[in-house]
């Protein structure tokens, strides 16, 4: 039964654009050769790191929001560590059905949090107008 995961990393800034599409596309092809089913890949581009890592203030981020096997996320993570370019990642699983149903939601690319009006703001703007309409 295939599992639904979220794998973020961060490659070094130094890479050009070109080995950073090279290194996203060796990852994918593990992914692939592993049997995954790869939903989305998001580019995040370069973004400020929150602290240094092997000396690197910045790094170029990547998400890829997968369907996998339990048994080939070792595979993954293996390819994933022996990577000199690759300065750090995470890989999320998702498993019961909200989680899942939030995966879908972030693998198409749509907000987790959806705008809500504020009652109580409603509620205190009518209790106003009925305040005012009887001081006149």
């Amino acid at each position: 039964m295939t599992k639904h995961y979220e794998l973020l990393f961060v490659l070094k800034p130094t890479l050009t654009e070109e080995e950073n599409k090279e290194k996203l596309e060796f990852i994918k092809k593990v992914l692939v050769d592993n049997e995954a089913k790869i939903a989305s890949v998001h580019d995040m581009g370069m973004r400020k790191l929150a602290y240094e890592i092997q000396k690197y203030p910045r790094g170029y981020y990547y998400v890829i929001y997968y369907e996998a096997k339990p048994s080939v996320i070792d595979e993954i993570l293996r390819n994933l560590r022996y990577s000199e370019d690759v300065i750090r990642f995470l890989n999320i699983k998702y498993e019961n059905k909200k989680e899942i149903r939030q995966w879908q939601l972030m693998s198409e690319g749509k907000p987790l949090i959806q705008p809500k009006e504020n009652k109580k703001e409603e509620s205190k703007t009518t209790s106003e107008k009925e305040n005012n309409e009887s001081k006149e």
